[in-house]
């Protein structure tokens, strides 16, 4: 029998990694050497009071804003992107309080907005594949078990939940690497709230990390697995869930 030591398996390489991430906007510091990771199948809960850095953290992942200085990694590469739309082509999906929906639009024309299938394409006329469409978003609203009647009543017509579901459901066709949801529960009622954290806990089942931005400290222990917290621009605390309380992440903080 061979003496040789047995070598522990290596930790498999963070979705995402956060390294030195710092940002100034003139003379305030937004950021300072902020570390963050999430691996995959990870639902991490991004808080801090108003002003802590999270959502500038979560604006330089998603390509809103270039750091300068540290670098951010995804699947163990270097993120090379100068717009928003690059870090989503890369498989970084962020969905905004405002989740950017178009209201006039149906659910399968929002999946598909900005990348919409063709059917056919006349010099600078092209005619698009609308019954495709449609068929791929029941597909998906399906698979997510998210239930819309009329997938052509425009959006402005359904509540909030179902519009959450809707933006959250685009992220997942187009085969997103991560997902970070900002306030995915706010204004919403009690019943919309656990069709919100059910879809949260969808994609963790399929792997998909979720960092999530929430002021909801239920929420927060309901769904995540770990809480990364933020106060003046700097990380001060990086928890699991089930190792804390509530009323001490409030503490972390307010410091």
């Amino acid at each position: 029998m061979s003496a040789a030591l047995k070598m522990a398996p290596e930790a498999p390489t963070p979705i995402l990694q956060c390294q030195g991430i710092g940002k100034r906007f003139g003379g305030l510091v937004a950021l300072s050497e902020v570390d963050f990771t999430i691996g995959a199948g990870e639902v991490v809960a991004l808080l801090g009071d108003n002003g802590a850095g999270k959502s500038t953290l979560v604006k330089v992942i998603s390509g809103v804003f270039p750091p300068d200085s540290g670098r951010v990694m995804l699947g163990g590469r270097e993120l090379r992107a100068s717009s928003p739309m690059d870090v989503r082509d890369q498989g970084i999906e962020t969905v905004f309080q405002d989740l950017a929906l178009c209201d006039n639009l149906g659910a399968a024309e929002n999946i598909f907005l900005g990348r919409e299938l063709e059917y056919k394409r006349l010099g600078l006329f092209r005619e698009l594949d609308q019954a495709r469409m449609k068929r791929e978003a029941k597909k998906v609203l399906d698979d997510m078990h998210i239930r819309i009647r009329d997938l052509d009543a425009p959006v402005r017509t359904m509540s909030g939940g179902q519009r959450q579901a809707v933006a959250i459901s685009r992220a997942v066709y187009w085969k997103a690497k991560l997902m970070i949801l900002d306030e995915p529960t706010a204004a919403l009622g009690v019943p919309e709230q656990k069709k919100v954290l059910d879809l949260i806990r969808n994609l963790k089942s399929r792997n998909v990390p979720v960092i999530v931005i929430s002021h909801n400290m239920q929420d927060v222990f309901e769904v995540a697995d770990r809480a990364f917290v933020m106060r003046r621009g700097r990380a001060v605390a990086d928890i699991k869930i089930s190792e804390t309380t509530p009323r001490d992440v409030v503490s972390m903080m307010i410091g």
